[in-house]
Order: C-alpha cells, then structure tokens, then sequence
C-alpha cells in the first residue's frame, strides 16, 4: 500500500475515533445546553452543531476510505482541499477554547490528508 493510502487510512480512523467520541458525549452536552439560560433556539442550535460536526467527520472519514478503495475517486488537489476542514476546524477550536485535544486530534488527521495529498 503506497503512503498517500496509509495517511488517508490513519485519517480515516482517527476521524472515526473522533466521531464516535463527539456524540457519545452529546447528552452531556444536550443536558448542559437544556439547563443553560441560552434561549431555546441557541440551546438547540448548540445541539445541532454538535451533532452535525460528528456527522462531518464521518462523512469525510468515509471519502477516505473510499479514496483508499479507488484512488482515481480522488484527485491530490481534492484531498489537498478537504484537509483544510479538520485543519480550520482545528484553529477555530483553539481560538475558542484553547489547548484543546480534540484540536490536536484533527490538526494530525489535516496533516494526513495533506500528507496523503503530497505523496499522490
């Protein structure tokens, strides 16, 4: 297997990982939202990134996988571009939270992809 297909695989699983990590904690996060004094629309919104940020990570761990299974699915640029989603993901949450690991966590898997786009 050449290195761009063992750099998406590790992206792919690192993304999974974090996937499943992320919702599992989802009803610590709902139950925080529901006794905040957010109003209900930001207490609901806060609900619904947070899932759909899980679901982001699926959905580009499974462009990975399939990117692994027929490497002429995926340009290098393609890749290239869809690592700048974990990384501005990554930046974000430090600026918000700070020395954050789920911020480690997708700066690795953005250096994957980029790595799995070089190596292409």
């Amino acid at each position: 297997m050449t290195p761009s297909r063992w750099l998406l695989v590790a992206s792919s699983l690192l993304l999974t990982l974090g996937g499943v990590t992320h919702l599992r904690a989802f009803p610590k996060a709902a139950a925080a939202a529901d006794t905040s004094n957010l109003a209900p629309f930001f207490a609901n919104a806060l609900k619904a990134l947070w899932v759909m940020d899980s679901c982001g990570m699926f959905v580009l761990a499974s462009v990975g996988v399939v990117a692994v299974a027929q490497p002429a699915s995926a340009s290098a640029a393609v890749i290239g571009l869809l690592s700048l989603i974990p990384l501005t993901t990554a930046v974000l949450l430090y600026v918000f939270l700070g020395n954050f690991p789920a911020a480690h966590l997708l700066m690795v898997v953005a250096a994957c992809l980029a790595g799995a786009a070089l190596t292409r």
